[in-house]
């Protein structure tokens, strides 16, 4: 992810967060629907997504990541 070319190596990682979301907010504890709802700069707990420099995305890639592809 750090070396040239990396930036689709994290494209490739996300997605796969991405599959297995609903999982992944089961293991992360209680309470994450009052959190994660889509106000607030947070993504709604039942939607995944990703983007640069989205502060309401799930998962938020920087814009130096996607500028230099790699972070």
């Amino acid at each position: 992810m750090r070396n040239d070319g990396g930036y689709e190596v994290i494209k490739k990682a996300i997605e796969k967060l991405g599959s297995r979301h609903k999982e992944h907010i089961a293991a992360y504890g209680e309470g994450n629907e009052r959190r994660l709802n889509g106000r607030h700069e947070t993504a709604d707990i039942n939607t995944f997504c990703w983007g640069v420099a989205n502060r309401g995305a799930s998962i938020r890639v920087g814009r130096d990541t996607k500028k230099d592809g790699k972070g």
